[in-house]
């Protein structure tokens, strides 16, 4: 197999909000909020119209769209033998997906994530992680991840407790380990052991800008590029309308952002380029093929509501 990705198995629920609802919930735009209380969840969502349901999760999402691109794929994610499990797992196969997880009777229900669209097309989201939070070494399979040339993690999956574990299990057997650091919320929850991932453990590390000055405690982007310089590690940065970069070494390479495309939801934006740089990586493409391929996935992605192509 080409690569498994290994993240949170999301059911993404996307709605269309104004600002007055981000403000009235105590909820800042274009990041994401972890809910523990399936009711206040559950109120969370009563009070919202859905447009579209969808499996999802970010290194998902991204696994989806190297499908896509005709690589060999898995994915391994922790589900609940319930309606949504069901329909998560279907949705994984319909894209030619071979899913790693025997799904069984959970006390939790399958994770949910509230994609809330507001009129800028910036995407802000609150998540129940349900039984994906719950991932634990027994459902990481060893052979697997040897038998792939790559695995891809998400920063969303790591927390203290099993799924860390599950995690350091997970790179330990790989031969070759990338990884998106998800969200700076994520960065600044975990920054010890983001800041340990990416300069000992990772070979190819994937942020937005935002998430990688965060991290390193950059003030500007000569200072990412110095860091990334000294680790001698792959990073590849994201940066919105000013385009994206890749770093390795003495190597800079770096892309514009495509002009004129008509933003609908900005909603895998990230997940999408992931899927198109590491697709250009597994078929032996240059550095700037790689970013290409990624801004042209990103920049379809966005153009339509979800984080699935169709």
């Amino acid at each position: 197999m080409k690569i498994l990705g290994i993240g949170n198995a999301i059911v993404d629920v996307i709605c269309r909000v104004d600002e007055n609802f981000l403000h009235l919930n105590s909820l800042s735009k274009g990041n994401m909020k972890l809910i523990f209380d399936v009711a206040e969840f559950n109120k969370l969502l009563s009070s919202l119209k859905i447009e579209k349901t969808i499996s999802g999760g970010s290194v998902a999402n991204s696994i989806v769209g190297l499908s896509q691109l005709k690589n060999n794929v898995g994915f391994i994610g922790k589900i609940n033998d319930d309606d949504l499990g069901i329909k998560y797992e279907i949705g994984l196969k319909k894209e030619n997906v071979d899913f790693f997880y025997s799904k069984k009777k959970e006390n939790l229900p399958t994770g949910t994530c509230l994609i809330l669209i507001t009129p800028d097309s910036e995407r802000t989201m609150c998540t129940y992680l349900g039984t994906a939070g719950k991932i634990n070494e027994n459902d990481v399979d060893i052979n697997v991840i040897k038998n792939s040339e790559m695995i891809f993690l998400e920063g969303y999956l790591w927390d203290e407790g099993d799924p860390k574990k599950a995690f350091n299990k997970a790179i330990k057997s790989a031969n070759k380990v990338a990884m998106s650091l998800s969200d700076k919320f994520c960065v600044d929850r975990h920054k010890p052991h983001f800041l340990e991932l990416v300069k000992n453990k990772l070979d190819i590390t994937f942020a937005n800008e935002e998430e990688i000055m965060s991290l390193v405690d950059a003030k500007s982007l000569q200072e990412v590029i110095t860091f990334a310089k000294e680790i001698k590690k792959k990073l590849v940065i994201t940066r919105g309308e000013k385009g994206a970069i890749s770093i390795q070494e003495d190597s800079v390479v770096e892309i514009e952002a495509k002009k004129n495309i008509d933003v609908v939801d900005l909603t895998g934006a990230g997940d999408l380029f992931a899927a198109g740089y590491l697709h250009g990586i597994l078929n032996n493409f240059s550095t700037k093929d790689c970013l290409i391929k990624g801004t042209e996935m990103s920049s379809k992605i966005i153009q339509q509501i979800g984080a699935r192509l169709y």
